[in-house]
Order: structure tokens, then sequence, then C-alpha cells
């Protein structure tokens, strides 16, 4: 049936490593949600596939769907981790040819003489020096020659060079050095791509900042493409407005903006799941609570607090080992706090050298997949042990339009029986229990580390694999509940929809709390109000609409690490150090459980978020009426000492109903495992509520 001519549609795709979940949000509060399997070849072929695929089954033409279109996007990733990017070099301070290879000389493992870091983007023949300096003060000693500069082209010529990135000394303080050095190449080489680190990363420590902007270089060239095709192929699709782009901090921003700056968009699909997470902590009345989304490639966990997602200043990519950190390549922008616990449906079972049962990091993805998927995988993966144990229904695999193959699975989980020397059902069951100990034992350290008590935490599952290993997870975590929001296989998508936009920026200026110099500070936060006020505006957002926020990073004198603090106001308007001294000492005993007074404190950062109005959209909640009944039911390997679990249609339950386990709630995307003695109840919002019985 046609879409209502007075309904309004908002549309959201968030691209994952296996699948492309598709979101389209009708302003009566409906939901229509699909996914297919990620297109890695051609991103946005899967793109579009999904947006054909969710429009058909709401009914409704392109040209309707005339409010935001929100997308979260792998392309980042993808291009690092698969190094098929365009050649690039870096230009830096003369002496510091070697900033990339030498990194920061920190060793993720002392005792392994084996260690092994991710090879920088670019390499030491593509890194080229200029003699210039800026002194730490920000004063220019010594300015750029243009000749020097452009005695650079040929060579970039002769390479092939199509971006280059330009990270200068002390540039964080003032990046006139750099602005003559871009200056110089576009006007002499005007077709390459230009990533100046006082623009992409003002921050200090001399290797963060070359590491961020060699990846904004590196991805530039391909990122760019990719999103003015996105904005052709809506444009030719009639789809009335420009995409908006999901960001690492938890905001959407205009995809010329994201375009200029991808490395903000690196983990903007596990943002999108937070934003979620945060939005349905507003709606539950939940000050607390962690996000558990496990997809088909990977998992991760966010801590909410006071009903938002911890944010950090930096993280890591394309890690040689996936949870050494130092392992990766550094990134100092700011980003959704979270933690890759481990392993999605796509996640590898093998044997390792000890002859021991383990899972992952290795995954299938999408192509050749677990497989049961039948599409040339024979790896015996989590969701061949989730079939084999009864817990996924092989004929109703995404409604039924993309049928497992048991055999399949049966037989990889034999061949790794046969190494072991267990059972089939055992082997299964090992490959369940060892994912969920491994995600439950990363979320504890990360929780902890951040001076979080885990314990008693709501865990909010989501993403297609989640709900099927939640429960497991939040025994062991010890959580009091574990929930289930409706979609919850795309809810990353749905997360788009309801986040604002929103742009987060940082700077860095450091020195004494005791002697702050107001004027730099007006004058650093005045810059980057500008920034963003145009960006927003960019991005559909009125001014006089933007509501800001300030932060900052203080550390006492003599400390690497920063503690990160939010002002409930701006702190320029009292121009009152106590009252940051406060907040910092504050959130410094809470974190560490001590506070050195004695110690001076130095500002490293500061930080600005601008925002645009909240969205207010409600779902239209759960339905009433008689209580589903159970449809079938079936034996659980798992469980060899419970009655047969009940098997239920979701979209059969009702507000009220109480479902007891062992039981199986399936729905098109996803299905939601209840152990014995677990009960899962359906609130009012359409969320089901799993707690123990006592």
């Amino acid at each position: 049936m046609e879409g209502s001519l007075n309904m309004s549609y908002s549309l959201a795709i968030d691209i994952g490593g296996t699948f492309t979940d598709a979101v389209l949000r009708g302003s009566d509060g409906s939901l229509t949600v699909d996914k297919t399997l990620t297109t890695h070849h051609d991103l946005l072929e899967g793109f579009f596939r999904g947006v054909d695929l969710v429009l058909t089954k709401a009914g409704v033409r392109p040209e309707a769907v005339d409010g935001v279109v929100v997308h979260a996007t792998t392309v980042v990733t993808n291009a690092l981790i698969e190094r098929k990017g365009q050649p690039t070099a870096l230009i830096t301070t003369k002496g510091f040819r070697d900033v990339l290879p030498i990194r920061n000389e920190h060793r993720y493992e002392m005792y392994d003489p084996q260690i092994e870091f991710a090879e920088p983007l670019i390499p030491r023949e593509l890194t080229l020096e200029v003699d210039e300096r800026v002194l730490a003060d920000g004063s220019v000693l010594r300015g750029v020659d243009p000749a020097e500069v452009e005695a650079l082209i040929p060579l970039l010529k002769a390479r092939g060079v199509v971006s280059v990135a330009i990270c200068l000394i002390n540039s964080f303080r003032n990046g006139a050095n750099e602005q003559a050095i871009a200056e110089v190449l576009r006007a002499k080489a005007p077709g390459l791509y230009l990533s100046l680190s006082s623009s992409v990363a003002p921050q200090i420590r001399e290797y963060p900042r070359a590491s961020t902007t060699a990846i904004n270089a590196y991805t530039a060239p391909i990122t760019e493409p990719y999103l003015r095709g996105l904005s052709a192929g809506l444009e030719k699709a009639s789809v009335a407005n420009r995409p908006l782009i999901m960001l690492s901090s938890g905001g959407v921003i205009g995809a010329e903006v994201a375009g200029r700056n991808p490395v903000r968009m690196i983990e903007s699909g596990p943002a999108a799941g937070a934003l979620a997470a945060a939005y349905y902590a507003e709606r539950l009345g939940l000050d607390r609570l962690l996000s558990f989304d496990m997809g088909g490639t990977t998992a991760k966990a966010c801590l909410i607090e006071e009903k938002k997602p911890l944010v950090t200043g930096s993280f890591e990519v394309d890690r040689k080992y996936r949870f050494c950190e130092g392992s990766g390549m550094p990134l100092t922008i700011p980003s959704i706090d979270m933690i890759e616990i481990g392993a999605g449906g796509g996640s590898i079972a093998s044997v390792d050298e000890l002859g021991l049962l383990k899972v992952g990091p290795r995954s299938a993805g999408s192509q050749p997949g677990p497989a049961s998927y039948g599409r040339g995988g024979t790896d015996p993966t989590v969701t061949d042990a989730d079939l084999v144990l009864g817990l996924l229904d092989a004929d109703n695999f995404l409604g039924g339009d993309m049928p497992l193959d048991k055999a399949a699975a049966e037989a990889a989980i034999d061949r790794l029986a046969v190494v072991l020397g267990t059972s089939r059902a055992q082997t299964a069951g090992g490959v369940y229990r060892i994912v969920a100990e491994t995600m439950a034992g990363a979320a504890r350290a990360h929780a902890t580390d951040r001076g979080v008590d885990h314990r008693g935490l709501p865990l909010l599952a989501f993403g297609g694999a989640g709900p099927v290993h939640a429960c497991a997870v939040g025994e062991l975590l010890q959580s009091t509940a574990v929930i289930f929001p409706p979609q919850a296989s795309v809810l990353s998508a749905f997360g788009a929809l309801v986040t604002p936009v929103r742009l987060d920026l940082v700077r860095s200026a450091l020195g004494r709390l005791d002697d702050l110099d107001w004027s730099e500070v007006e004058r650093l936060l005045g810059e980057m109000t500008d920034e963003a006020l145009e960006a927003l505006i960019e991005a559909g957002t009125a001014s006089d609409q933007v509501r800001w926020s300030v932060g900052a990073d203080l550390r006492y004198a003599g400390q690497q690490n920063e503690v990160g603090i939010n002002f409930e106001s701006d702190p320029r308007q009292t121009s009152d150090a106590g009252m940051i001294r406060q907040v910092f000492e504050t959130a410094y005993f809470a974190q560490y459980g001590v506070n050195p007074s004695h110690v001076p404190i130095e500002i490293v950062s500061w930080r600005l978020t601008a925002q645009g109005p909240e969205n207010t959209f409600r779902g239209a909640g759960a339905p009433t009426g008689a209580p589903g009944e159970p449809r079938s039911e079936r034996l659980i390997p798992l469980w060899t000492d419970a009655a047969p679990a009940k098997i239920y249609d979701r979209a059969s339950l009702v507000e009220g109903q109480v479902i007891a386990g062992p039981a199986l709630i399936e729905e098109r995307e996803t299905t939601i495992v209840l152990p014995p003695n677990w009960n899962g109840a359906v609130d009012e919002f359409g969320c089901i509520t799993a707690r123990r019985r006592a």
C-alpha cells in the first residue's frame, strides 16, 4: 500500500561487517526494518539494495522520504584494514621523518621478543621534510620556504601520490606553517587531497597527531568519492534531502564536512548503537546501563552513565592483536568510549597450539560467511554453533529469505569436535560458553578501568547476534536485567535516527590551571565555535537552535594521562579556575580513589560540543490484546536437564505478557534466547526485560 500523503518518512542505513541494516521511520512512530548482506566490493550496492528492500516492504516511494537520511558506514575502517588506498605522502618538520615508524616506543607486550605493530600507512620513502620550526608556545622560529615545498612536487608526481598529510612539530599551537605548505601545493599541484594536522587533530603529542592526520589523508580519496556517489544516488532516486553521516563521537553531520575529515567516521556504526542505548535509558528511566551490541563480525560494549554514553578522546584502529592496546594506529579524535568485546556471529572457532578451544578474532564476515550461509565458507563459526544447538531456526533466518544450511553447520562443528575429542553438542556448547566468558571478561575490565562497578548494571542487548547470547553474558556480569528493545537487530540504524546533528571539537593548549590565560581560552573556544556553527548550519540546523557545552582534559603536573571533564556551564562566563579545579578533583577521585592535592594541575586540551535540537521520536509501543501462544517447541542440547524450549513469535507478544524460560522468541532478524530459570516480560514500550527467577 502506498504511504500516506500526510506521512513524513526518515531513513537510516547502517553498513556493518556482515549485514547492511535499513530502518524507515514514519512520523506516526511506525518502523519498517530490513537487512541484506554487506557488499564489500561496492558498499553503495548494498546501501541502495537496503533502501529498495525497506521502501518496498513499507510500500513507500523514494520521493516520500522527506525527513532526514542518515548513514553509518564501515567505508573508512575497510580502507584501513584492506590497505587498498592510493599512494599517500607525509610532509613533516626536518628531523622528524621517522615519526610514524618509531611510534611512541610503547611496547604493549613488554616481554614478547617478536612483538608486531601495524605497518604505517605512509612508507618512509614518501615521508618528506621541510626546514621549518614552530616553538612550543606557538611562535614561529623559522617560516616555510615556498621554493623548498615546490621542489617536492616532482617527487610526489613521480610516485603517483594523490593525497598528502601535513604534520609539523608544534603546529597544534600555530598552524601557519602548515597553511603555507598547503597554499603552495594548492597552487602548484591542485589535484592533491590535503590533510593538515592543525585542522584534523590540533592536539598535543606528535605521534598520535601524525597518525591521525596520516589516516585522514589515506582515506580521504576513498571517502569523498564514496560520499559524492551516495549523495548522487539518493538525488537520482528522488530522495528530497542530502544525507547526514554518523560520526564516531555520537552525532550526525553533513556529508561534505564528514568527507573532509573521514577519521571522524571510523566508529560510526557502533556509535549509533550506543546512542540508541542512551535513548532507551532515557525512555525506561534508567540512569545507568551497559549496552551490548553483537553483530556478525564483532561485539561492542558501552557504559551509559546518567543516560549518556561515555566519550573518549582517543582510540586505535587496525590492531595487530585485537584486544592489545598499543598494537594499532592511534587516533586522537572524540569518540564514544566503547570496547570491542570478543566475537560476532561470524567469528571462527578453532583449536590453539595448546589444544584448547578458542573463538575469534578471525571472522568469516559476509563473504564467505559461516558454513551455514552456503556461500563457500567451511570454518565453524558462532552462528554455526548456535544453529547446531537449536537456538536458530534454519528455515526462518531473515524470515525465511535466507535459509541456513544446517548440515553444513553440523559438518563444520564435527570437524572441530574430532580435533577436540568431544561430541557435536559439547563442541557447539563450548563455543557458546567461551563467547559469553570472553565478552563478559572484557566488559568487566572496561568498566573497572573507568572506575565503574559493573555489578547490577542492566544490559541492553542488540545486534543480530546480541539477543542470542545476552542472557549468558548478563548472568556472568551479575546484571539485574537484560533488556531486548524492539527491532534489536537493526538498533544501530535506529540510533542514527534518534541522535541530533552534533560536532565535537578539541584544541590543545597546555598550561597550569593557576596561571590560566583566559584571553587564550576565549580565542581557542571562539575558533571552535565558528567551525562548529558553520558545520551545523550546513547540516540544516538554524544558528539559534544550536546548544553548546564545554569540557576540558586535565592532569596533575608530571602525569602522562588526562582525565576528561564536562562543565555544567561555560567557564568563560565566570573565569573561575576554582570551579574547574573542583570538577577535576571530583572526577579524578572517582576514577583513582585519591587526590595528590599538593601537585599543580595542568589543562591539556579544551573541548567543545555543538548540538542541534533533540529528536522527539516516540515509538508505537507494545501491542495489547490476547497474549501470544507458543507456536512450537524443541529440545536445546545446551540445556540438557531442561524441558523443551517453547518458541514464540515476538510480534504476537503483548504488553504485560510474561514468558518463562527456556524459550526462544523469534523475529525476522534475530532470536531472543531465554535460558531456564529466566523470565521475560513485555513492557509498554515493546521492550522485553529478562530477569533470573529466584
